[in-house]
């Protein structure tokens, strides 16, 4: 048992005070954790763009002051009543959607989407007493998609809390716990392309190269890349990208393109932006009698789909995914396995790495586009 068990730990963590200001480097106070929580020390993390997107706070009712981050990996610290799946020294990844066991959708073989710990951006409590954990001179701090993890130590529902092989190094599998996995899931959970297909990937961020990673993992002979920049082109070759294709070079819709290129359509596409006309285009470019095509990215709240019924009648099918269709509690350590046995490449993935005191460096690089993920060391 640790000796700050039951007691407040103060630590450093990363504080947004407003809307898309500096973060702060502060010194808060921890709670320990109540039943059915943990209270983690969290070694690593990294930016994922929806940590970007809610700081900016262009899409949600904003929440401030809040510390924010959701892909990370620690170990606990200790636990509140009621936990007994996992013990302080237990390596872990904490997740931002959970895995109750309990909810109809946790006990689905299908289902992922857990009724009680279904992610929630606009929640800045824990969900037990509606309370936040963290504070500064007695006024509360707010906790991010149940994670927070720009802090030194953080308290986590037990249920969106993954134990890991202890052996496998934190500053690699830290990012899995959002943007990868996502993208990763969507092939190989839900695309599934057999060897030897075709595979379509729309925006070539963090997300669209995981889920290239996941055709590649698959055996699919081509993959091409769809991109509005072409500065992502040469990354993109890291991730076995064979072809690429830019919209803006083309005087037609970038579907009937990649039709031509494939003679009728891709077998698979995967779409990673949230953007609804590259969705439509992610849709229509797959070939018709076997086509699958997954929907990955978040689309604004006042998109509409729009597409011809007979697109669908040609036997193309539309899927969507969440997390990958991964139970995070359930898969993510087979993910972590996945890499420890070399058939996951994640070195690729890291682009950048600072000292927590550096924490908006990590910031500026996902916000200029130069990063795929910053890993931040939070001993620094």
């Amino acid at each position: 048992m640790s000796n700050t068990t039951g007691q407040v730990i103060r630590c450093r963590a990363a504080v947004a005070w407003e809307a898309g200001k500096a973060l702060v480097i502060e010194e808060v106070d921890v709670a320990p954790p109540q039943a059915m929580e943990v209270r983690l020390k969290i070694l690593y993390t990294s930016v994922c763009r929806s940590d970007i997107s809610f700081w900016e706070a262009k899409v949600q009712i904003p929440v401030f002051p809040r510390i924010f981050g959701h892909e990370a990996a620690g170990i606990v610290e200790s636990v509140g009543d009621g936990v007994t799946d996992l013990k302080p020294g237990d390596h872990v990844i904490p997740v931002p959607t959970g895995e109750c066991k309990e909810c109809i959708q946790c006990k689905s073989k299908e289902g992922n989407m857990c009724d009680l710990l279904r992610v929630n951006t606009s929640r800045g409590v824990m969900i037990s007493d509606g309370q936040s954990r963290f504070s500064i001179n007695g006024e509360p701090i707010y906790h991010f998609v149940g994670t927070s993890t720009y802090s030194e130590y953080t308290v986590v529902h037990v249920g969106c809390v993954a134990k890991i092989n202890p052996s496998a190094p934190l500053d690699k599998v830290c990012i899995l716990g959002c943007g990868i996995s996502s993208g990763l899931g969507a092939v190989l959970n839900v695309a599934k392309p057999a060897k030897g297909s075709s595979v379509a990937v729309f925006g070539l961020g963090a997300v669209g190269l995981a889920a290239a990673e996941g055709a590649r993992i698959s055996g699919a002979m081509r993959i091409i890349g769809v991109d509005v920049n072409p500065r992502k082109f040469d990354q993109a070759k890291n991730f076995d990208v064979t072809e690429f294709v830019n919209p803006k070079d083309h005087d037609k819709p970038v579907q009937e393109v990649i039709a031509e290129m494939t003679g009728g359509g891709v077998d698979r596409s995967i779409e990673c932006t949230g953007d609804v006309d590259a969705m439509i285009s992610a849709f229509e470019c797959v070939h018709d009698g076997w086509g699958v095509a997954v929907l990955v990215g978040t689309p604004h709240k006042d998109a509409v789909f729009k597409t011809h019924p007979m697109n669908l009648l040609h036997q193309r099918t539309l899927k969507g995914t969440f997390f990958g269709n991964y139970k995070p509690r359930s898969d993510l350590p087979a993910i972590v396995e996945k890499y420890m046995n070399k058939e996951l490449e994640l070195e690729k993935f890291i682009t950048h790495e600072v000292p927590f005191t550096e924490i908006n460096k990590a910031y500026e690089f996902m916000l200029n586009g130069d990063s795929l993920r910053c890993i931040i060391h939070m001993d620094g």
